[in-house]
């Protein structure tokens, strides 16, 4: 009943069974991730944004090098967003080596039972991503 806010939700099912990864599914307050994330020295994070780029946009950006743009993921259903725990995180020495976050852009955020067909594409693009970071990832250990 989220429609497009339940993108990362989406990518996580396609995930289900990574070879090489555990694949976790959150709801709630984001701040929940500092601890599901404990002993990961790699992490990938999927959520839906709103910044007004076209729907089904796919942002990625690596939380290890940078700040997460809050501009993008300002919107949140949560009182605490995806940036502000990757950004406390990183405050508290809590942030995973790696960190990569994919950020696909919502067209509809409106309770719904379907994603829109342009996110839809798009929770499968970058599940197919994450999949193949996750090999690469795997064969240098």
């Amino acid at each position: 009943m989220r429609s497009d806010d339940a993108a990362g939700l989406a990518v996580a099912r396609l995930l289900e069974g990574l070879e090489g990864a555990e694949v976790l599914e959150r709801e709630g307050e984001p701040t929940g991730l500092l601890d599901a994330w404990e002993a990961a020295d790699t992490v990938w994070l999927v959520d839906a944004v709103s910044s007004g780029a076209e729907p089904g946009t796919v942002h990625r950006h690596d939380a290890s090098e940078q700040e997460l743009p809050a501009a993008l993921f300002r919107t949140s259903t949560h009182h605490f967003g995806l940036a502000e725990a990757v950004e406390l995180a990183r405050a508290l020495g809590r942030l995973p080596e790696r960190t990569v976050v994919y950020g696909i852009e919502g067209a509809s955020f409106r309770t719904g039972e379907t994603l829109s067909p342009e996110v839809e594409a798009a929770v499968t693009r970058v599940a197919d991503t994450v999949r193949e970071e996750v090999a690469e990832c795997t064969r240098r250990r």
